[in-house]
């Protein structure tokens, strides 16, 4: 069940986040997208911080990149967007995992 939850989620992650970065969804849609799926994780009452697998740690990490940093930041610093891109890139199946990405479960 956890990882099914990973594994959607993580297909979603990746569809939010590629179109807000395209210019097609709305910041505020992120942010509702990224504390459904946070409310989500609370029913299953996990009390374990490190995630099982790096799928699962760059999922966490790119989550809480794109809650924590302010939208202006997200759009404009192009360190940050290029950590995004590799994150989404791993996601999606392209590269490895991104260096200084410590994701953990929230």
């Amino acid at each position: 069940m956890l990882e099914q939850f990973i594994e959607l989620k993580t297909r979603q992650l990746i569809y939010y986040a590629s179109r807000y970065f395209r210019g097609r969804l709305p910041h505020r849609e992120l942010h509702l997208f990224i504390w459904d799926t946070l409310e989500e994780w609370a029913q299953f009452g996990i009390q374990l911080k490190t995630p099982q697998n790096q799928q699962e740690q760059v999922f966490w990490h790119l989550l809480h990149q794109l809650e924590f940093w302010p939208e202006q930041q997200l759009k404009n610093d192009p360190i940050l967007q290029h950590n995004i891109q590799s994150c989404l890139s791993y996601l999606r199946g392209n590269g490895s995992i991104p260096l200084d990405c410590v994701g953990i479960r929230p």
